[in-house]
């Protein structure tokens, strides 16, 4: 074999990944795709145990494929043992959660108290690695933390994660680009070797300092997020002027220097990612003592932009609404995913409740989590969306759930008391409105009646 065939041979490695939450679990399994033997640690016993027993506690597509596979592989496995699941590994992940703390921060107690117990069981040189989002200097507050206990050669590296929830599987698998901090050139060595299965065809393994690449996860999110927020600022800019957002997010699409993605009106964005981080942004900027004015308007638009949809429903209704029923289609904060973290139906469902108005609910996979979270006699769930419908007062749409896209519309007319459709992701089309017999609200477009 030749030195050209040598230095483009994979190299399997043994790699530990603690916290199996929706990161660490993405992350474990696409790295024992590629062949790499993968242990996964987390302190939830039962979790465990039904990870081994090959069942899934989040829903992501793909991601099923690529888990049971793995694990009958022998690749993948599962432990709460930390001793035994970081034994032998070369590379430890880091994918735990950093909640936001009450004045805004990133909580980094997680990490910090799962680096000290790995200072215990390093025996040989490790690299690191920090997957979970998480503010400036974190690495060198996870390297002092080992440091104290442990005299082993080790690195740490920041390696923040770019996945989209519901496509998650795709974006590990096939990256726009991989991030990697660390000014150790044996550290970065070892992370080029982990990831080039991963950018075959051309995408860049960007490196940097660990700072930077921390900040970087955050500038990233932060920026996406204001885009939402402003579009959805302009879209109620549109309905005063009489404007159709849809129309002006495809003239602006069109301009290359902006793009469509993340140029969609809608009720506000939700989940694990951006609230969280716009929200340490900001705390980070005030740490340096530098006011992020735009990344503090973005979540003022956001928290504002949940509540639209409500406010519809009560103008509509001359802000009485006892006892009257609505039909809401949709809970997750965005569709392929179960995740309702800092979703807008939650906001949609207290308003209504708090009115004193009852709402059927349906989403296809998020509803066990909502029932965990909201205990009122007022919310009921049920089985499909058009179960939701009967004799309902109006349609709620909170999640553009594909299947949601193309209904029947003469069952829909039916089965509602009143033809009435209040849109929070804008999924059909003015004309059909009008011609179906609807009114119909949606955001930053013209009222049908």
């Amino acid at each position: 074999m030749n030195d050209k065939c040598l230095s483009h041979r994979i190299v399997i490695m043994k790699i530990a990944v603690v916290g199996t939450g929706y990161v660490g679990l993405v992350t474990g399994t696409c790295f024992s795709e590629t062949g790499n033997t993968v242990t996964c640690i987390d302190i939830d016993e039962k979790k465990v145990r039904l990870l081994n027993r090959g069942k899934i506690p989040i829903y992501e597509p793909k991601l099923d494929v690529y888990f049971r596979r793995n694990i009958k592989e022998g690749r993948l496995k599962f432990t709460s043992n930390l001793a035994h699941g970081l034994k032998d590994a070369k590379v430890i992940f880091l994918a735990l959660p950093t909640p936001s703390s009450a004045d805004g921060s990133a909580d980094l107690s997680f990490i910090l108290s799962a680096s000290k117990d790995i200072s215990k069981y390093i025996n040989n040189y490790v690299v690191i690695v920090n997957k979970s989002t998480v503010p400036v200097g974190s690495a060198n507050k996870v390297a002092k933390t080992i440091s104290d206990y442990t005299n082993v050669k080790f690195d740490v590296v920041s390696n923040p994660e770019f996945l989209r929830e519901g496509r998650a599987v795709d974006d590990f698998m096939k990256p726009d680009r991989v991030v990697i901090g660390s000014s150790s050139e044996q550290a970065l060595k070892i992370m080029r070797t982990l990831y080039r299965p991963f950018v075959r065809h051309g995408n860049p393994i960007i490196e940097m300092d660990t700072i930077s690449a921390e900040l970087t996860k955050y500038s990233a999110n932060a920026f996406l997020a204001t885009k939402i927020s402003f579009m959805n600022d302009i879209a109620l800019l549109c309905e005063k002027t009489g404007a159709d957002i849809k129309l002006v997010q495809k003239g602006m699409a069109s301009d290359h220097r902006i793009g469509g993605e993340f140029l969609h009106a809608g009720i506000g964005y939700g989940g694990s990612c951006f609230p969280k981080d716009v929200l340490a942004l900001s705390y980070t900027g005030s740490e340096y003592d530098h006011v992020l004015r735009i990344i503090d308007a973005v979540q003022e638009i956001n928290q504002s932009q949940k509540r639209v949809l409500a406010q519809k429903v009560l103008k509509y209704f001359n802000q009485n609404i006892t006892n009257k029923t609505f039909a809401l289609w949709g809970l997750a904060f965005k569709p392929d995913t179960d995740d309702i973290r800092e979703a807008p139906s939650l906001e949609i469902i207290n308003t209504l409740i708090e009115n004193g108005a009852n709402v059927v609910a349906y989403d296809p996979e998020a509803m066990g989590k909502v029932k965990k979270m909201i205990k009122s006699k007022k919310l009921k769930f049920v089985a499909n969306e058009y179960e939701a419908l009967d004799n309902a007062d109006a349609l709620l749409i909170a999640t553009e759930w594909k299947e949601f896209n193309t209904p029947d519309f003469d069952k829909i007319n039916k089965l509602l008391l009143n033809p009435i459709i209040f849109d929070g992701r804008n999924l059909f089309t003015l004309d059909e409105m009008k011609e179906n017999g609807f009114h119909y609200e949606s955001i930053g477009r013209p009222v049908i009646n």
